[in-house]
């Protein structure tokens, strides 16, 4: 019987998950929701993360790598600490990005992937994140959006809860040079 390309896609994603370090417990999955429950951003999510594991089991890659879930992942663990199977779910996210981007599959409004890649810049710049700037590249081409945000950003500013000004970490030049060699690495 000939797979279609899909189907073979979503049997070789599948196998290189079950083949990561503690992978295999994906199997032992009783889809309980503690991911779900657990996760900070399940709201902004297309599929809660116990749905993405039932669509992984399903053969259902091509839904997965399209959608925003997987690009919004915030990689708290939180899923994954409190998983009583083990399933590591951050670690497949991860995976999952990569292979979206390997295979060209990556949501149509692309707004969790460039949260992502400003991320990324932010990280390497200040070596953690710094949301004001994070908030201006994500907004920046459509400034209504940046002002819409503008509010909430002053209220966590006046709590003390985000700093007006960025401040760099030790060894922050460490941090770049190891992005820049994982970016290099995955160019290949």
């Amino acid at each position: 019987m000939n797979q279609t390309k899909s189907e073979q896609l979503s049997k070789r994603v599948y196998e290189e998950l079950v083949s990561m370090p503690g992978g295999g417990n994906i199997k032992e999955c009783i889809q309980c929701g503690t991911c779900s429950g657990s996760c900070p951003v399940a709201h902004a999510m297309d599929y809660f993360p116990r749905r993405i594991i039932a669509m992984l089991r399903a053969g259902k890659i091509e839904e997965v790598l399209k959608s925003d879930t997987i690009w919004l992942c915030a990689s708290c663990y939180s899923c994954t600490v409190r998983c009583p199977a083990g399933v590591k779910y951050t670690d497949f996210m991860y995976h999952l990005k990569r292979t979206g981007e390997k295979e060209g599959l990556i949501p149509k409004n692309k707004k969790g992937l460039k949260m992502a890649k400003n991320f990324n810049k932010v990280i390497s710049e200040w070596g953690r994140s710094y949301e004001p700037e994070l908030m201006v590249r994500y907004n920046i081409p459509n400034i209504f959006n940046l002002i819409k945000v503008m509010p909430f950003g002053l209220k966590l500013f006046l709590k003390g809860r985000m700093p007006f000004f960025p401040s760099k970490i030790k060894g922050a030049k460490h941090i770049k040079k190891a992005l820049a060699a994982a970016a290099k690495e995955a160019s290949k």
